[in-house]
């Protein structure tokens, strides 16, 4: 199955069908996200031997019309869209310079069924960013330093698992690094498969907890993203959704 195919149905998901009728015409989400892949393929480079470094911001610019149209999904889309770009960088092994940031933006200047992807290479000081760990299709910010993870009421997320412990995992965050931590569990906690005790916590790497996996990520915060150059040669392509290809 390709990395479209899963978009699609993880968006199928999370979106209520009361939403067909709105993607008859116009943009679809899955082209937004083709639009992205196209952008990464585009836009990587070559740094070192070991290093393709990728650009990690994305304004995605549409229409007034099909900007309605997504905003209706909410959080759901960029989600699926975040996602996406991260599995499609990893199966190319490109690399960023920071947390992945996607921001869907208004652009009277495009005609319905097109839209315009700027992107660009933020490092630390232009974006911040936040933990957050995905269970069972759920995201959850990492709001504190120290986040219990377990079956019990007083743990800080808690998860309907008869396998886990009360207390049964703790994620440690500082802004910057994250560390996952057993807490003495009945069971114990494996971290990419691997049985652990305590270890650094990668982004992206999936701890499991009874027949629980919980993905650590970490997200650009939408504060203030950085608003791409947009006169640059290279910097913009506008994809005419219609015509099947980018515009001139």
């Amino acid at each position: 199955m390709g990395l479209l195919d899963s978009f699609e149905k993880g968006l199928e998901r999370a979106v209520n069908s009361a939403f067909a009728k709105t993607f008859r015409s116009g943009i679809q989400p899955v082209e937004i996200a083709s639009a992205l892949r196209s952008e990464l393929d585009k836009k990587a480079a070559v740094v070192t031997r070991d290093r393709i470094l990728a650009p990690n911001t994305f304004a995605v610019r549409l229409a007034p019309a099909d900007d309605e149209k997504m905003a209706a999904l909410g959080g759901a889309l960029i989600h699926e869209l975040d996602t996406l770009v991260h599995k499609h960088a990893k199966a190319q092994g490109y690399s960023f310079a920071g947390p992945v940031s996607i921001t869907l933006e208004r652009d009277p200047q495009l005609s319905t069924g097109t839209l315009r992807v700027d992107s660009a290479t933020a490092q630390g000081g232009e974006v911040s960013w936040r933990g957050v760990v995905d269970i069972d299709g759920q995201r959850h910010t990492l709001a504190k330093s120290r986040t219990v993870i377990g079956r019990g009421s007083d743990a800080d997320i808690t998860i309907p698992d008869s396998g886990t412990s009360r207390r049964h995992v703790e994620i440690l965050w500082d802004g910057e690094r994250a560390m996952v931590r057993d807490l003495k569990s009945t069971n114990g906690t494996k971290l990419n498969g691997q049985k652990v005790g305590e270890a650094a916590l990668a982004p992206d790497s999936v701890v499991t907890i009874g027949r629980t996996d919980i993905v650590f990520r970490v997200v650009a915060q939408a504060a203030t993203p950085p608003r791409p150059p947009l006169p640059a040669a290279d910097a913009t392509r506008a994809y005419d959704l219609r015509e099947g290809g980018p515009l001139a």
